[in-house]
């Protein structure tokens, strides 16, 4: 008799889950909220338990190659990261599209709709349609589980990646989720060594499907585009329209989206006489054109409720006939408001999109005038540096630096200390992607401003910062780099950097920094007046140094200090 175990899990922990029970032997990936949970709970389930090799890698691109070379050397991988984060990693994943994989690889990658902790709102199923690739997207936590385990086998089945699309409320939402029982080793007995005898551990025989020389990409492009019908029949196969009595409106929903819709379902229909429109939810991608068209067959409106961009509902108006009115984010239903095209989707604004009154609040029934008055009492808190941070007493050695300089530019990058742009730092000008610091500092001296000065982490450096460095060096840009180490990759949760601080020196000299101009200096408030003369004097500098201001960040300590040094 079939054991069935049951556990409460963050979507990204099941995701992790069935990973492991889809028999994974490797897992890489880079820190990026909301999707960092995942290889989290797999590196804890290698340190701790002996699992398949888990690694956080120098950033997603390379994660993405190493997924590959799995994949190539016959066995299972996922590869996890954030939106922003499949930018970086695109030349392998678009690329990748057109290898014979071999052994089943997954890119997990978690949207974060509303920007709660991202620079934009990027959906990622347009990477999916663009490398012309299956992609699925759970809407709850049983759902994650179950397509991540369904991925490894249709990217074995059509060999090509899968992309499983994630986004914030389900990555970091937790709920019980069942899956038959498992070993001790935490993989069904028969399915790690099942897949392993399915895939051994050898090369493909043909390596003309993984050298993209032009001769041979041309053919392996081809495979792709004949592999389209058999990936969109899959995808119809997964497409099931729910009837309803009303032939006059038809309602797609995508994601959360289809659990915001089922909140809201029953006020619709009673507002409408016990009219119920047919539905269709769609989880899989390409589009089951076959699926909407049956849907929309007798209709002359169809509303599409979706998370993120509108995806679906810009390309209903090329599968659909025009006598067929579409819906959504673009465009309101009747005298509804549309979906907001920013921020994520909840259950009020899309019951205001389908024409329903709000729900009664408790603040509906306070006097509106009394609530205002007591809301803009109410003090905001913007996010800050901790008390004690290092960036603190590095942001204020900066501040002082470049007291009575005319012609500066303050470049900055992502994490932690980005927030030195609010007060009391009021420090960096610029923010806009990883390692972006480092090459808008080289573009900002050449364009003619005298003092530049780009700050970056001592992760974010390693992730994309050296190639920008490399540009600096070759030039001797006019230049300051400032690398503030605290030792971890703080803002995500304190992950281990790829290279430890004290090696930091020896790698930045051998990429070609002069060494009379490579300045190491503590972060402490004891030394401020002693950090700001010696910064002071490399600002001034016309050519190109690089300064490091160490000391560890204080959370990774405490937390050091709980694990007994660990």
């Amino acid at each position: 008799m079939e054991t069935i175990e049951r556990k409460a899990l963050l979507g990204d922990e099941a995701v992790a889950t069935a990973a492991l029970h889809a028999g994974v032997s490797a897992a890489y990936g880079y820190p990026g909220t909301p999707s960092t949970e995942i290889l989290e709970y797999l590196i804890d389930e290698y340190e701790r338990r002996g699992g398949p090799r888990a690694a956080w890698c120098a950033n997603e691109k390379t994660a993405v190659e190493a997924g590959l070379g799995v994949s190539f050397a016959g066995r299972r991988a996922i590869v996890t990261m954030k939106h922003v984060g499949l930018n970086v990693a695109a030349d392998p994943f678009i690329n990748g599209a057109l290898l014979g994989i071999k052994g089943g690889l997954v890119i997990a990658v978690a949207d974060d709709p509303g920007m709660h902790s991202s620079q934009n709102e990027q959906d990622s199923r347009f990477y999916a349609a663009f490398a012309l690739i299956p992609c699925l997207e759970p809407r709850s936590q049983q759902e994650a589980y179950d397509f991540t385990r369904e991925a490894f086998d249709i990217s074995e089945w059509f060999h090509t990646p899968v992309l499983l699309r994630l986004t914030t409320r389900l990555s970091h939402a937790r709920a019980e989720i069942s899956f038959k029982k498992v070993s001790k080793e935490g993989v069904e007995a028969e399915t790690r060594e099942g897949i392993r005898a399915q895939n051994p551990l050898s090369k493909v025989e043909d390596c003309a499907e993984w050298m993209l020389l032009p001769a041979f990409a041309r053919k392996n492009y081809a495979n792709l585009i004949a592999k389209q019908e058999d990936i969109l029949e899959w995808s119809n196969s997964h497409a099931k329209i729910i009837k309803g009595n009303d032939e006059s409106l038809a309602i797609i929903t995508a994601g959360l989206g289809g659990n915001y819709y089922d909140e809201n379902v029953a006020d619709f229909t009673a507002m409408r006489n016990g009219k119920m429109p047919s539905r269709l939810h769609i989880s899989t991608y390409p589009l089951p054109v076959k699926a909407i068209r049956e849907l929309c067959e007798k209709t002359e409106r169809v509303l599409v409720i979706e998370e993120g961009q509108p995806f679906i509902e810009e390309k209903l108006r090329g599968i659909l006939s025009q006598k067929v009115s579409v819906f959504g984010k673009l465009q309101g239903l009747g005298d509804a408001p549309s979906l907001p095209r920013t921020g994520e989707l909840d259950p009020d604004n899309v019951r205001a999109a389908l024409g329903l009154a709000p729900r009664p609040s408790i603040l509906a029934s306070l006097n509106t005038n009394a609530l205002q008055d007591a809301l803009e009492k109410i003090p905001t808190r913007p996010p800050q540096l901790c008390q004690g941070c290092p960036h603190g007493d590095s942001y204020e050695a900066i501040k002082r630096a470049i007291v009575g300089l005319d012609s500066v530019a303050i470049t900055s990058d992502i994490g932690c200390y980005s927030l030195g742009v609010g007060p009391p730092y009021l420090m960096p000008e610029t923010i806009v992607c990883m390692g972006a610091s480092v090459g808008m500092a080289r573009g900002a001296a050449d364009a003619g401003l005298k003092y530049v000065v780009a700050v970056i982490g001592d992760s974010t450096f390693l992730h994309s910062g050296m190639t920008g460095l490399l540009d600096a060096v070759a030039a001797n840009t006019p230049m300051t780099l400032i690398i503030l180490d605290n030792s971890i990759v703080a803002m995500t949760g304190c992950q281990e950097t790829i290279v430890p601080s004290e090696k930091f020196q020896a790698l930045l000299l051998g990429l070609g920094v002069p060494p009379e101009h490579l300045l190491e200096l503590e972060a402490k408030h004891q030394l401020l007046d002693e950090n700001v003369a010696k910064l002071h004097v490399e600002i001034e500098y016309q050519g190109l140094s690089v300064v490091i201001f160490k000391r560890p960040c204080l959370e990774a300590l405490r937390k050091w200090k709980r694990n007994g040094g660990k």
